[in-house]
């Protein structure tokens, strides 16, 4: 079962940790990296703050029994800490040993020791900590300098610890590397606030989470948050996934160990194709940015997967859609990311699987996104949502309908090439999925022009199966300002010879300064 610690960032808030230092910090860490690449200097980065997040953690539990001490506690029995869900960290690797050693020229042999050392003592954590600081290529000078600066983030007080400001701190960083990194950053990180759609609409509160290719762990962190943020009870929830990057792995056991959050993450990387590590489970909800269009993949054509069609050697995307399908249990939902390209696609047998799909009744609902949320390319991508059961009691009965959402003018661009979805276009986009469905206190739902529109099957046939949104929804409404078609054309033809004999005006001045400075021939 999952479990996890005390609240964290608010749902509401952006996606990234608003602590008023971080972004010093980040600019900070960033100039110490010198000419390494960020793909590289992230685990770098990222395996400092985790060993300063599980040192501060196992700092805050040796404080509380050393004032026991009289009651029979021992500070240093690893149990006192590993039964109160704390990882035990033996001495040469606390943070403190680790800051007084910053300036010595083995300091990055001092980090691999205390790696070693606290995987050794805490099973849960083998193989997945960062083991690599005494390489030559990594500057020592630096190394002492990135530590301090690391070394700033303290503890807080009860209601904003540390680990809970380190765990938003490597989510930051998370998200800056990825745009570091550019198109490979993609292939680790998911933009929070596309995350944050896909559970504020599947709204995980208990049950199976599943994410077949879960990068670093986002789905997982968010379904988590969402249910803490809820009300509800974070062990009402268990999370599965696989993901077939060793490194990437890594990073995302470190990601849910900042939070305490345990899992089903398969024994070790898997191509989720080649070898799926979890073929029996029925997933409640199925979470997942699969790769977008991936050439490169294992297929087997007799796949029990295949169930509405052999996906193309050439592009794994309905192959991930049909691999998510499996998983689903009778009453699951899924919601995953795509390429657009999946909305409309006919080659080599794609739209024929797409129109089986929707023939099946599976597709809930498609979302058109906007453009240049991902690191890892500026095109517009769409998110689709599928149920095995529209006709669930619990909910409107939407047997052969689907919802389409365009979103595409949503957002708002963070810097010249990023966009990021605000707290209130996502609460926008889920409210209406959920008004739509019919779930308890939404609200109505209504279609609104160039927004949503709920269709039937029928018409989706109609447009050869294609469920691209902006085919459903229409245009927009263009408010009437009450004035007469007439009167409005005589006011701005009137405007308009008014604009051409300023113009002419202005023409005439300019011909006649530059006459005066001899320029006139």
């Amino acid at each position: 079962m999952a479990k996890k610690k005390a609240a964290g960032q608010s749902a509401g808030s952006g996606s990234a940790a608003n602590l008023g230092f971080e972004a010093k910090l980040w600019l900070t860490a960033d100039k110490l990296r010198n000419n390494m690449d960020a793909a590289e200097y992230k685990h770098v980065v990222l395996g400092l703050i985790f060993l300063k997040y599980i040192s501060d953690s196992f700092s805050e539990r040796h404080q509380k029994l050393l004032a026991e001490i009289d009651q029979g506690a021992d500070p240093e029995d690893p149990d006192e800490y590993r039964s109160e869900n704390v990882f035990w960290v033996p001495p040469e690797a606390r943070w403190e040993a680790i800051q007084n050693s910053a300036k010595q020229p083995t300091i990055g042999k001092l980090i691999d020791d205390a790696m070693i050392a606290i995987e050794r003592d805490n099973p849960r954590l083998k193989g997945i900590l960062p083991k690599d600081f005494a390489r030559p290529a990594l500057d020592k000078h630096r190394l002492g300098e990135l530590i301090d600066v690391i070394g700033t983030i303290g503890l807080g007080d009860a209601e904003n610890r540390s680990k809970d400001i380190l765990g938003r701190v490597y989510e930051y960083f998370l998200t800056q590397f990825a745009s570091a990194e550019g198109k490979n950053g993609g292939q680790f990180y998911t933009p929070q606030c596309v995350v944050r759609v896909l559970v504020a609409m599947l709204a995980p509160y208990k049950g199976r989470v599943y994410d077949p290719c879960y990068g670093s762990a986002g789905m997982f962190v968010q379904s988590e948050k969402f249910v803490e943020e809820h009300g509800g009870r974070i062990g009402d929830i268990s999370i599965y996934g696989q993901e077939s990057n060793a490194t990437t792995r890594r990073l995302a056991m470190m990601n849910l160990a900042i939070r305490n959050i345990e899992g089903d993450l398969g024994s070790e990387n898997a191509d989720t194709f080649r070898r799926d590590l979890h073929k029996d489970l029925k997933a409640d909800f199925v979470l997942a940015n699969p790769p977008f269009n991936d050439s490169d993949w294992h297929r087997v054509d007799d796949d029990v997967r295949w169930k509405y069609g052999i996906p193309p050697k050439g592009n794994a995307n309905f192959a991930w859609v049909q691999h998510f399908i499996h998983h689903l249990a009778p009453n699951g939902f899924a919601g995953f990311v795509l390429a657009n390209g999946s909305m409309s696609s006919n080659q080599s047998g794609e739209g024929e699987i797409r129109k089986a799909i929707i023939d099946a009744d599976l597709v809930d609902c498609m979302v058109a996104m906007p453009g240049q949320l991902f690191y890892s390319t500026a095109i517009p991508v769409c998110l689709w949502f599928l149920t095995r059961n529209k006709a669930d009691p619990k909910r409107r009965r939407r047997k052969g309908e689907t919802l389409f959402i365009d979103a595409r003018k949503l957002g708002t661009l963070i810097d010249r090439v990023h966009r990021e979805l605000s707290g209130d276009d996502i609460a926008r986009i889920a409210d209406t999925y959920h008004a739509w469905r019919g779930d308890k206190g939404a609200g109505k739902y209504d279609d609104i022009a160039g927004f949503c529109k709920s269709a039937k099957t029928d018409e989706i046939a109609e447009h050869g199966y294609v469920l691209t949104p902006g085919r459903y929804v229409g245009a927009e409404d263009i408010e009437d300002d009450g004035e007469p078609f007439e009167e409005k054309m005589q006011r701005l033809v009137s405007e308009l010879k008014s604009q051409f004999a300023e113009s002419a005006k202005l023409e005439a001045a300019i011909k006649a300064s530059l006459g005066g400075l001899g320029y006139d021939k």
